[in-house]
């Protein structure tokens, strides 16, 4: 067996990584949160505007702080176009008490790229993605992984409180 740089650890085996893989996915099936950004395990995919909004929202946020604010801002607000639509103050009065408001009116200027440019869909290429406002690079990377893709978790969804 192979080894990895100067160690004296053996290289793993491929095979063995995919059944860890499979191991792990059916482990998630089967103890997944539910959450209200997240399709549980086995259903069609999140909404991308959904689980964008979490990913902004969850940033440096807990999950209990943040699961009946997510509720109000998609009462207000159910889809992108409809937050692209909405006023400044508006969002950023909902956005009260979530801190760094640098989020929020990138979250809206995004938004309102997606309606513009997009006809109101996430883009699917990471050269779309990346010329949206406020898409950091390690969002732009998840997001067309996560519902675009059929992955079924975010990465900031599952680490966040």
């Amino acid at each position: 067996m192979g080894r990895l740089c100067h160690s004296a650890e053996p290289m793993p085996n491929p095979l063995r990584l995919t059944n860890i893989a499979d191991d792990l996915l059916a482990w998630y099936d089967g103890h997944a949160r539910t959450l209200p950004w997240r399709a549980p395990p086995g259903t069609l995919p999140a909404d991308p505007y959904r689980v964008w909004l979490s990913e902004v929202m969850l940033q440096q946020t807990t999950v209990a702080a943040v699961a009946p604010r997510y509720a109000r801002f998609l009462a207000r607000w159910p889809t992108v176009a409809d937050l692209a639509a909405a006023h400044d103050a508006d969002v950023m009065q909902e956005w009260a008490g979530l801190g760094y408001y640098a989020r929020a009116r990138n979250l809206h200027a995004c938004a309102k790229a997606v309606v513009a440019d997009h006809g109101g869909a996430f883009p699917r290429t990471e050269s779309a993605l990346r010329a949206l406002p406020g898409l950091g690079h390690i969002r732009r990377r998840r997001l067309p992984r996560s519902p675009l893709a059929r992955v079924p978790w975010s990465w900031t969804a599952m680490s966040s409180g």
